[in-house]
């Protein structure tokens, strides 16, 4: 069976890879210039398996607005807001106070991270991909008491749903991440200690060289017009090249995995999927100190801003900022990232040599991805992963490859499903 899969960030990588190996002849469209060129290239580095969580809750809700006033929070919006933008924020609330509807969706993400982070370790015995990566935990630190609270009450969930992790007071905190000599506030943490870490721009690229090497074929700087579509299959894509000449691209299977380009592909053929760009930031700077430098992945609860050692560099990541598809990076963005690098792991790297990075994660209103059939019998949607693109695209990947070739799934879709909007 001939599918195309558009889009080469790491959700549509890791598909082309599971669909190959089920002896798949696979096409990927990408309209960047190479793989894991958008939201995969400056990310938090984080795989992080055991956090996975919907953003629609009503304790989200009400630490937002004064995230909103403070100079540092992690909470940012254009202003004034668009009507995009009033649409997202409105349909969120609406999911964020539906009972029930955070716990199912967290349990079932939380199932999911499990799947991928299994597909991850599979996929790394497979093959020998460089791209700085681990598994060596992850840390949530608790800057307040009432943080880490927060964290015990989570601790039972993670224990029902059999996740590996550890409760830490401050000093035993010091002993898993011996660089953290900064002066911010620690009350202890709560550890993940299988999480991994990775740089997913990398992993995109040597994933998609060795998908290649097994005969996918990728199509850079190709942008998709239409899907061709009757009533009942998708039949072609028409594409427009990078010499600007147009091309008709027969399939007997789609895979829809544009981030937050996937809306305007998918309206025509009846289906509405509400993916918001939010925007993030990062800085990555070279290690000066490789020992003040951290371990793993470390998330100052803080500033909101994780911290990830990336072989000999540092990433830190931070905000959830709701301005369209504004590309800027504002100083006092970066400002706040320094900060939270500054009190947790000072003179571990040489931030004034730093690159800079902003990109748009793909969420949904609700939280969890959108995996799935689409509104045609060959038509399958694995998109809008948000901020957890890079922690569960094997998972997903998986589950769509099971979907296309009939077979039995690994785990139950119905929290993912793509018409649950229109519901």
């Amino acid at each position: 069976m001939h599918v195309v899969v558009i889009g080469a960030g790491v959700v549509g990588v890791t598909t082309a890879w599971a669909l190959q190996k089920r002896g798949h002849q696979v096409t990927v469209i990408e309209r960047q210039s190479g793989a894991g060129q958008e939201t995969s290239r400056g990310n938090a580095g984080q795989r992080s398996y055991g956090v996975v969580y919907p953003w629609a809750s009503s304790a989200m809700v009400r630490k937002a607005l004064p995230w909103l006033l403070e100079k540092d929070g992690p909470l940012k919006m254009r202003l004034p807001p668009s009507l995009d933008t009033l649409r997202f924020l409105l349909s969120t609330l609406r999911y964020a106070y539906a009972p029930g509807t955070f716990g199912l969706n967290k349990r079932t993400m939380l199932r999911l991270g499990i799947q991928s982070q299994r597909c991850f370790k599979e996929l790394e015995s497979e093959l020998t991909l460089d791209f700085d990566g681990d598994h060596a935990g992850l840390l949530h630190l608790a800057s307040t008491p009432a943080t880490l609270a927060e964290y015990r009450d989570t601790a039972v969930l993670l224990n029902e749903m059999g996740i590996e992790h550890q409760l830490l007071s401050p000093e035993e905190v010091r002993e898993v991440e011996p660089g953290m000599q900064g002066n911010g506030p620690l009350y202890g943490a709560l550890r993940y200690s299988t999480d991994g870490t990775g740089d997913c721009h990398l992993f995109s690229r040597a994933l998609a060289k060795a998908c290649a090497d097994q005969g996918v074929e990728f199509r850079y700087n190709t942008s998709v017009r239409h899907l061709l579509a009757d009533y009942r299959r998708v039949h072609a894509i028409e594409l427009d090249s990078a010499d600007g000449e147009q091309e008709t691209l027969a399939a007997d299977a789609v895979v829809l995995s544009a981030g937050c380009w996937s809306p305007e592909l998918a309206k025509p053929l009846g289906m509405r999927l509400p993916i918001y760009p939010v925007k993030g930031y990062s800085l990555t700077a070279p290690l000066v100190d490789p020992s003040r430098a951290p371990v793993s992945t470390v998330h100052d609860d803080n500033f909101k801003v994780v911290s990830t050692r990336l072989g000999d560099r540092l990433r830190a990541t931070g905000f959830v900022e709701l301005a369209d598809f504004d590309r800027s990076i504002p100083e006092s963005r970066l400002a706040t990232i320094r900060k939270s690098v500054a009190s947790r792991f000072p003179g571990a790297a040489d931030l004034s040599a730093a690159t800079t990075w902003t990109g748009f994660r793909p969420m949904t209103p609700d939280g969890p991805p959108i995996i799935g059939k689409g509104t045609r019998d060959n038509l399958f949607l694995n998109t809008g992963h948000g901020t957890f693109g890079w922690t569960l695209s094997a998972g997903s990947a998986e589950l769509i490859a099971q979907l296309i070739d009939g077979q039995q799934l690994s785990m139950d879709l119905d929290g993912f499903r793509p018409g649950r909007f229109s519901e």
